[in-house]
């Protein structure tokens, strides 16, 4: 739950009775004699004791507390630096505040009109992010979220509602990747999905595993075949806006709710986490329900390819030759390459509509997150423009990824000689390009975008996000929307 915003474009009164105050103010060289600075004697002093000049507070924010006993942040953000050092800095100056667990946050921006609105749109928006507490399992949670912002020196006439929206789908995202996994199955999370789409006016369908036998989804139900309960389906949600003109784009997401690497079993090291493997799906569903809470004039079907992947008699094992939904035969190689094999037929579904574009979320392979780290995350697609489209966004909404080729002639280490293609190889340290190349088998020539979500999880947050789980392409996602929808 998001924390109620109230606006006043007055100044912080200093009498008001408050016990958090966040202060934004452009980089300066030094303060201008008539700004109406709350705190701005007890800033002077620490500045004073500490040594420092007026300015370097933009490389590292102080915290102190007033006469009144208020905690107070004082911060310079530096508006020629990246929207993410922008959404980095403002989180870090946040924390200084929210980690007392605060009810009620007031924020005072300074500078002239346009500066006071950037100000404001980063700290109403990192607020909300980090303000909102994630679920957990303790007795004694580690804070309080946070109730209620106060924002002082700037209204928005919408109350920010795009932001909102999106640290709204944000927080789904981020919510539902930290379930546990004997909380969040294929069952667990279809019932929830289906209660989101009643709410939200979504349309919704399963495929479940008797409908995708029958019609011959052979890749799915290969992965989704080693488990005891036949609970994964894929799941199809539709977002129409009923306004003309309107694009439709396809959002499909891996759900893999835990993987065990099946008969190719994973290491203790690393199948610890690996109830994130759903990641994708809930990116894919936070980005829907930002669309639909921000009211973007966007059709929006949604493929949650929802499974997991277990060790069992009936799963799939190396050298097995599959059937996919599109007709494609698949050999396979190692059955931890499993995501793709869920996402070949969600695909399959998706192109079949003709939507006007696909974009898909994935944590598909560790060699991303060897080539990258957690800090970005890696995109691929059958489109040029698409590519330059992503980088730009990546910059814009401070979720930063980088592009990789797959030519056709990566192909040939996916040649198979009992089968039209191998799932993978048992050893490649450029996977993630070869998963890229098999994947685009199965969205022909429908424009398509592939992100392989190696910063869904980064220790001490990324960007505006304050957890390791960081939701990342939510907020890259809306911005994309956006930009594609005026292109």
């Amino acid at each position: 739950m998001l924390a109620t915003l109230l606006q006043n474009n007055s100044p912080l009164d200093e009498s008001i009775k408050t016990t958090h105050i966040l202060v934004l103010l452009p980089k300066l060289e030094k303060l201008p004699s008539k700004i109406n600075l709350p705190g701005e004697y007890a800033l002077n002093a620490l500045l004073l004791r500490r040594e420092m000049q007026v300015y370097q507070i933009s490389e590292t924010p102080v915290c102190a507390n007033l006469q009144n006993g208020a905690l107070c942040t004082w911060a310079m953000v530096d508006l020629n630096k990246s929207i993410f050092e922008q959404h980095t800095y403002v989180r870090k100056a946040l924390h200084l505040l929210l980690e007392e667990g605060p009810a009620q946050l007031h924020v005072s921006v300074h500078g002239n009109a346009h500066q006071k609105q950037i100000l404001a749109k980063l700290a109403v928006y990192v607020s909300w992010i980090n303000g909102a507490v994630l679920p957990v399992r303790k007795l004694k949670p580690d804070r309080k979220p946070l109730e209620s912002i106060i924002l002082h020196g700037h209204e928005d006439p919408d109350h920010f509602l795009p932001l909102r929206a999106q640290a709204e789908g944000n927080l789904l995202a981020r919510g539902l990747t930290g379930l546990p996994p004997n909380e969040l199955t294929p069952k667990t999370y279809r019932e929830q999905i289906e209660k989101l789409a009643i709410n939200e006016n979504w349309k919704h369908e399963e495929y479940d595993l008797s409908i995708l036998r029958k019609l011959g989804a052979g890749a799915f139900v290969a992965v989704a075949q080693g488990s005891d309960t036949e609970d994964a389906a894929i799941v199809h949600l539709q977002r129409h806006t009923g306004k003309k003109p309107s694009k439709t784009i396809a959002l499909v997401g891996k759900g893999i709710c835990f993987d065990t690497g099946g008969h190719n079993l994973k290491p203790a090291r690393f199948m610890h986490g690996m109830h994130e493997d759903m990641n994708g799906s809930a990116v894919a569903l936070g980005v829907l329900l930002a669309a639909t809470r921000a009211d973007l004039p966007v059709n929006i079907d949604c493929w949650l390819a929802i499974a997991q992947n277990h060790i069992s008699p009936r799963a799939y094992k190396q050298n097995d030759v599959i059937t996919a939904l599109n007709g494609t035969t698949i050999e396979i190689i190692h059955t931890d390459a499993e995501g793709r094999l869920v996402l070949a037929d969600t695909l399959t579904l998706a192109e079949k509509q003709k939507p006007d574009l696909i974009i898909d979320f994935a944590t598909l392979t560790g060699s991303l997150y060897t080539a990258l780290g957690s800090r970005y995350s890696g995109i691929f697609s059958n489109r040029e423009h698409l590519i330059q489209k992503a980088l730009t966004v990546g910059k814009s909404s401070g979720e930063r990824v980088c592009a990789f080729p797959m030519d056709t002639d990566y192909e040939v280490d996916l040649e198979s000689k009992i089968a039209d293609i191998k799932q993978c190889l048992l050893d490649s340290d450029y996977d993630h390009i070869l998963a890229a190349r098999f994947l685009s088998q199965f969205v022909n020539e429908v424009p398509w975008l592939h992100m392989d979500l190696s910063a869904c999880n980064h220790k001490g947050g990324l960007g505006a996000v304050g957890t390791d789980i960081t939701g990342f392409g939510v907020a890259w996602a809306m911005a994309f929307l956006q930009k594609f929808l005026t292109s």
